[in-house]
């Protein structure tokens, strides 16, 4: 295994235009990392610690800002905006047929052009996330009261400082190796284990011990199930033939157990995050019976288990509807008898896309229950052990996972064309 290691990174040396990719993505983690630690003016750093502790919904939400927004950074979004462009922009592929025209036939000039609109999308979504953010922290006490032209001045930094690391997200997938916005979501999550470790090692209780080798038992099987999960596919059988039933070759059609990702757990994060965000802002309303229900809306999303039912419900709901979103039974049939194949024992048309619906429904539930008991994995542990300083972050961790892969699958192309070549 060493052996094999030390190899590919001789190989890694050897092939000069893989190392400049791989210097040029760290290069800007390091930019990213010096960004989100520049705060915004006058905030008062031992409440807003405070406050992120006892806020769920924010914790998640500065995993995908990359833990900016932990820090009130000048990129306290993180790519937060463009990530939800971007699911706007594929559902707007089921409601426009012109957009959905453009992503799927259109081919490369059509994806471009979709991405494109994607990006004008997140402006005016990160304007209205910044100022959403500020005025609820403003309310807390954790930004001091600002003026109209504070207001505007910080909420533009904010957003640019969204666009610049949205840019530099496409620079690492233009010149670096891999997903740039996948890359700076890893590196921010990534940058937060040295702070919990040692914040562990400052708190730590020897009579918690069996506790917290339950919990490092726990997090092996943990990463483990999610590479398995990550990596699982259900192949069905495709033959394809000439006229006269002459069987000319076999292939296989590889339907992924998670073929969602960690999207259904971003679509229930916005869900989550926008009833809290509106009774911050009415909580201290004039109206009485407005500032009751804003308050009491407040107290049950704090609820450990309202929200990790809802937040189960929602990831559960949400995989199957993305699923359903970018996986057509229909056009995959119709492809298949396009090009003379067809499932052993399936007749083609309407009897495969029937067939490939069911199969698709049942590895979803699978990955839709995976994907919900890693959303919530969290929550339990915290119930289990009362730990609350180092907890398996689900999500997080499901994130690590899919880009360290991705990166690892990534270069060995690479390393295999360099040995070909």
């Amino acid at each position: 295994m060493f052996d094999e290691l030390s190899h590919k990174f001789k190989l890694i040396f050897a092939d000069k235009m893989l190392l400049r990719r791989i210097l040029f993505v760290l290069f800007a983690f390091l930019v990213f990392r010096a960004l989100a630690n520049i705060p915004i003016p006058g905030i008062d750093i031992e409440k807003l610690r405070q406050f992120f502790e006892n806020n769920q919904f924010l914790n998640l939400a500065s995993i995908f800002s990359g833990g900016g927004l932990a820090n009130l950074s000048i990129v306290m979004l993180g790519v937060g905006p463009f990530i939800t462009a971007s699911i706007i922009m594929q559902l707007m592929t089921i409601l426009s047929p012109k957009i959905k025209s453009m992503y799927h036939e259109e081919g490369e000039a059509g994806r471009a052009k979709f991405a494109q609109y994607s990006r004008y999308l997140s402006v005016p979504l990160a304007t209205l996330q910044a100022y959403g953010f500020l005025m609820l922290l403003t309310k807390q006490g954790i930004i001091p009261q600002m003026d109209l032209l504070t207001t505007i001045t910080n909420v533009t930094v904010v957003v640019a400082g969204s666009v610049l690391l949205m840019w530099i997200g496409e620079l690492v997938t233009e010149f670096g190796i891999g997903n740039g916005v996948s890359l700076i979501i890893f590196a921010g999550i990534v940058s937060r284990i040295p702070s919990a470790l040692s914040q562990l090692a400052f708190t730590f209780d020897i009579t918690q011990l069996p506790a917290y080798l339950g919990l490092f038992a726990l997090a092996l099987f943990v990463t483990a199930a999610v590479v398995f999960i990550t990596e699982a596919e259900r192949p069905i059988k495709i033959t394809y033939a000439r006229s006269g039933n002459l069987q000319v070759g076999h292939s296989t059609l590889p339907l992924r157990v998670n073929q969602a990702g960690v999207i259904p757990i971003i679509f229930a994060l916005s869900i989550l995050l926008f009833p809290q965000m509106i009774a911050g802002f009415l909580i201290n309303s004039n109206i009485s019976a407005i500032a009751s229900v804003a308050e009491f809306l407040r107290n049950s999303l704090a609820n450990q288990f309202i929200y990790g039912i809802l937040y189960f419900a929602l990831v559960f709901l949400f995989t199957f509807f993305y699923t359903a979103i970018t996986f057509e039974p229909h056009k995959v049939a119709e492809d298949l008898q396009k090009r003379g194949a067809f499932i052993p024992g399936i007749r083609p048309g309407e009897h495969t896309e029937d067939y490939l619906g069911v199969v698709v429904t049942r590895i979803t539930l699978a990955g839709a229950l995976f994907l919900a008991i890693i959303a919530v994995l969290p929550i339990v542990v915290q119930w289990l052990t009362g730990i609350t300083v180092l907890t398996i972050g689900g999500t997080a961790l499901l994130i690590v996972v899919a880009v360290v892969l991705d990166l690892v699958k990534r270069v060995d192309t690479q390393l295999t064309d360099h040995e070909y070549k």
